[in-house]
């Protein structure tokens, strides 16, 4: 009854929401039309702070990109810290809060600058960033871990959640170049973004379905964030604090990081495509390096593998279906030849890990050593 309560409320809100709009529209209004002046608060603050950031010292733009990879880390932490809290508090089960707010919530520092980079144009940043960072989890990452311990690979990622990802990297490069829905080709368009998202609700429908089942059964469901333990119950007034201002934090630092890491790549002659696979890509994936870091010393890296190979999917599927889904995303030949690199580099983990079950400390060096390999490359390319 009280879901139903809440989400009857839910659909006032929404249908209100919906005759607003609609009311401006029928007076001849557009949220970005310059001829009548109507611009939001939050337009002319981008705008500033763009043209803040195109005018700075060259320092004080470094200064601004750390902030806003602290601005997008941060908020996605308390966005998810109170979207956890508000779900347990209506009695949604704990395996589902972390297949689906813990899980989505490792992603939202990549979802806020592709779909930032798409808005604004910056088409080239909006893909490298994803495939670099999934380049970046996968090599070093997981790599780093291997190193410091060995790495324990379970049945499931070999056989479902590795083949999987490769299908996942198979399926953007195909709408990338076929462009389904757009005439010029080479674009994720507004369709191809639906396609993305379809595939990715199918992905956490399928994931719940069997975390579920095999919870019934009795038997051991890891994910992370997936115990009631992991799952911290805060004030109701506090959850909304957390939302609306990690939501406002995510957005905020998404923009300060495309604005400055374009003003970079211009200072510097770099194209977008290398400052999203490099310095915007590590920035973003950099707490999930210093965990992985962390939990290996501890000797706890056993979900690993599976957490970076489901980091990936995310990437791909809600990531670049979001930001394509709100603004057509323009694909070049390298990304496309990245998109090559991370197959490759897929297949290269999947031998690893399927051949002894486990990453040890020889394949964590071997997949170090490709990843500089590959900065050298996509560095004099």
């Amino acid at each position: 009854m009280r879901l139903m309560y809440i989400g009857e409320q839910l659909m006032c809100y929404i249908r209100a929401g919906i005759d607003i709009h609609e009311s401006f529209l029928s007076a001849g209004y557009t949220y970005k039309s310059r001829d009548f002046g109507w611009h939001t608060v939050m337009e002319k603050k981008e705008e500033n702070m763009e043209k803040f950031i195109n005018n700075a010292p060259f320092a004080l733009v470094l200064v601004f990109l750390v902030i806003g990879f602290v601005l997008l880390i941060k908020g996605a932490d308390f966005f998810v810290e109170g979207s956890s809290s508000v779900a347990k508090r209506l009695h949604v089960p704990s395996i589902i809060i972390g297949l689906t707010i813990v899980a989505m919530g490792t992603s939202l520092p990549e979802t806020a600058v592709s779909v930032s980079a798409s808005l604004t144009g910056n088409n080239e940043l909006a893909v490298s960033n994803v495939v670099g960072s999934n380049i970046f989890n996968l090599m070093v990452v997981i790599g780093v871990c291997a190193v410091l311990a060995t790495v324990n690979v379970a049945k499931e990622t070999i056989k479902r959640d590795i083949p999987l990802s490769l299908i996942c990297a198979g399926l953007l490069m195909l709408l990338g170049i076929i462009g389904l829905g757009d005439k010029s080709g080479m674009t994720l368009g507004h369709f191809d973004g639906v396609i993305l998202l379809g595939f990715f609700a199918s992905y956490i429908f399928y994931m719940i379905k069997i975390a579920l089942k095999a919870s019934r059964e009795g038997r051991k469901v890891e994910i992370e964030g997936g115990l009631d333990e992991d799952i911290k119950m805060i004030s109701v007034p506090l959850s909304i604090l957390f939302i609306v201002g990690g939501a406002a934090a995510i957005a905020v630092g998404g923009d300060i990081t495309v604005d400055a890491a374009a003003r970079i790549a211009g200072d510097l002659g770099m194209s977008q495509t290398l400052i999203g696979l490099t310095i915007v890509s590590i920035g973003t994936s950099l707490p999930e390096l210093v965990t992985s870091i962390v939990a290996a010393k501890k000797d706890e890296v056993d979900m690993a593998l599976g957490n970076a190979i489901g980091s990936n999917v995310f990437n791909i599927l809600m990531v670049l279906g979001i930001a394509s889904a709100i603004s057509p995303v323009s694909i070049i030949t390298e990304n496309v030849i990245d998109l090559c690199v991370l197959i490759v580099f897929t297949v290269c983990v999947w031998i690893f890990a399927g051949t002894k079950k486990k990453i040890g400390k020889i394949e964590g060096v071997c997949m170090v050593a490709f990843y500089a390999a590959y900065a050298v490359y996509i560095i004099i390319r």
